[in-house]
């Protein structure tokens, strides 16, 4: 591909600038542990909602949404609730404010808050740390091969003259960039880094879907699509037929197994629901809810994720899509059914963004890869460093030689990681993989970690273990469901492993349980633990939040829904819809207003609230 001189300059000077800013903020992230991980607690909550968006916005993700949107139209708006996209509305109304109490620092050092030392809670946290530990494996070899992949598509440097070596060369060298400037820098590099990326990343974005409209009108459009493309909802059957207009589009469809879209649609909400109660997984997206200030800004962060991430995202996706249905759809046709939908998204680039735009958002891609990729690096020695090196080996040495450690972790990941990125070739492989193999075994016992009183260690390493074992069995034992329908059987072997071995041992010591419920105070099944604390505490009320809470998610997830259409109808020029979804998400921010935002509370009120708060943090 022949690229323009200015967008050489532009991609080399963004890398540039990358790099500069994370060594610039290396003497900050080195004096401690606590600001290496956490950024010493001090970064302004906007930043870390910029920096999580940032992070959120990948490549392969953003790939992956082209295709969706061309092949389901409106209907995609549905389809990543299959990852949990409404995870963050679980966090914005109540569990970013409930995690950022504890006052830890990592996923496996919650496990020591919630369960306690005894050998219960250290198999609990042996597990916990091992599934973080693969989860940054899995995601570091997923953004290995995906980075590969488009670099060698659109920069113009051919570094060998075989494809597969040329494509994991690229890789390479993109990875230790990324490295270069999240190891020296650790949470503050990362952080400030991905703020610069987020505002490349948006700009590059309404610019793609200014050009779409520009191109593409409402008749241009409807003349490629199938009746119902435009229409967000749907009834029993998903009732897209492409007959006669894109058949290998009807093909995908029946090979994704989501013709009955009710169906799919209960699955994904159910599924959806019980991981988003069950807390962010320990990766990069807790970090975030750690590094905040107070837990009040915890909150305001998670719900400042989707506000400036969703429409800026979508005109992109939205922009390509339309862009590839107009003027690509020959070409999709002239492929058969070997056509690969994934090509829309650098086609549509290729053909359509003008120079000077084309390495703005080339350099947009690369900062949602980098930010992505550098969350996920900086995830990896927080467990490592902190939940074994220290916690086991040396717990009495210096700061910096923990910093010193973090760096020394931070590029083995990064070497194992690459290294099965090798021999993994498929994206879509290793993605379900994680999403099946890793996600579906952490859905059970981390739900009921929260609202259970009586769930203990025991219950939370077997029920970790089965589900893991039955999330890599059953998708093998059934291997014509398509994998959402295939959860059911893995929570239900999860259960199984949770109440097992939780009845089977005795409760957790009453005075560790007493300590969470006091410093988190969460709704739930805690009552013998509420009646414990009030021996200490006569005037302590329980947490009522439960009912408020159900609405304001449900607010919530209607508020993210609108968002997500309306940078849709924005582009595709559909201004009635899109009002109409700007009223919903006006009117719906005006209930979180009130029922949300002006009842967070750092710290539950109670006679003794100053000294919980001070033991929080």
């Amino acid at each position: 591909m022949n690229i323009h001189a200015l967008d050489i300059l532009i991609i080399a000077t963004y890398i540039v600038v990358t790099i500069v800013v994370g060594f610039w903020m290396s003497r900050r992230a080195s004096k401690s542990i606590d600001n290496y991980f956490l950024g010493g607690n001090t970064i302004p909550w906007y930043m870390l909602g910029l920096s999580n968006a940032s992070g959120m916005f990948d490549i392969s993700g953003t790939m992956w949404m082209v295709y969706l949107l061309f092949v389901y139209g409106l209907k995609s708006v549905w389809i990543p609730w299959l990852w949990p996209v409404f995870n963050q509305i679980f966090l914005m109304v109540f569990l970013s404010v409930w995690l950022r109490r504890s006052g830890v620092m990592t996923g496996a050092e919650w496990i020591k808050f919630r369960f306690g030392t005894d050998r219960g809670a250290n198999l609990s946290h042996i597990i916990v740390v091992v599934f973080a530990l693969l989860n940054v494996l899995g995601f570091l070899a997923y953004g290995f091969i995906g980075i590969g992949k488009f670099a060698a598509t659109f920069l113009p440097w051919q570094l060998s003259a075989d494809p597969t070596t040329n494509t994991n060369l690229y890789g390479l060298i993109i990875t230790a960039i990324t490295t270069l400037y999240v190891v020296k820098g650790g949470m503050f590099s990362v952080v400030f880094t991905e703020v610069i990326q987020f505002f490349i990343m948006t700009i590059a974005c309404i610019w793609v879907g200014l050009i779409a409209m520009n191109e593409v009108s409402p008749d241009m459009l409807a003349a490629v699509v199938p009746q119902g493309w435009h229409n967000l909802f749907f009834g029993w059957h998903l009732n897209l037929d492409w007959s006669g207009i894109m058949d290998a589009a009807n093909t995908k469809i029946a090979n994704d197994g989501w013709e009955l879209f009710s169906i799919f649609f209960m699955l994904m909400l159910f599924k959806g629901y019980l991981q988003s109660a069950a807390g962010p997984a320990p990766n990069y997206d807790m970090q975030r809810v750690l590094s905040a200030r107070t837990p009040r800004e915890a909150a305001k962060m998670s719900g400042f994720v989707s506000l400036v991430l969703l429409v800026p995202r979508y005109m992109l996706i939205t922009g390509l899509t339309v862009l590839a249905l107009v003027f690509f759809s020959d070409q999709l046709n002239a492929m058969g059914s070997d056509v690969d939908f994934e090509m829309v998204l650098p086609f549509a680039m290729r053909e359509f963004v003008p120079a000077g735009l084309l390495g703005l958002l080339i350099a947009a891609l690369l900062a949602a890869f980098m930010s992505t990729y550098a969350a996920t690096v900086n995830a990896a020695p927080a467990y490592i460093v902190n939940d074994i090196y220290k916690r086991y080996i040396n717990p009495n040495a210096s700061e910096r030689t923990y910093v010193r450690m973090s760096y020394a972790v931070s590029i083995v990941v990064v070497i194992i990681g690459t290294a099965i990125g090798f021999f993994v070739t498929s994206l879509n492989d290793i993605i379900q993989w994680i999403v099946a193999a890793l996600y579906g075994g952490y859905t059970a016992a981390n739900m009921l970690k929260w609202y259970w009183w009586r769930f203990n260690s025991y219950g939370y390493f077997w029920g970790m273990v089965g589900g893991i074992v039955g999330a890599m069995i059953v998708p093998w034992l059934l291997p014509s469901l398509t994998v959402i329908y295939t959860f059911p059987i893995i929570l239900a072997v999860s259960l199984v492993g949770c109440f097992a071995g939780c009845l089977l041992t005795p409760p957790d010591d009453e005075e560790l349980l007493k300590n969470f419920y006091l410093k988190v105070r969460p709704w739930g099944f805690w009552r013998p633990v509420h009646e414990m604390v009030r021996r200490d505490h006569p005037d302590l009320e329980p947490n009522g939040d439960f009912g408020r809470d159900m609405f304001n998610i449900v607010v919530g997830i209607i508020w993210q829904t609108a968002l997500t259409a309306t940078g849709i109808f924005l582009v595709i020029e559909n201004f009635r819809a899109m009002l109409l979804c700007l009223a919903v998400v006006a009117v719906a921010m005006v209930i979180l207003k009130i029922n949300w935002y002006d009842k967070l509370q750092d710290y539950p009120q109670m006679p003794a609230a100053p000294a919980v708060a001070a033991s929080a943090e």
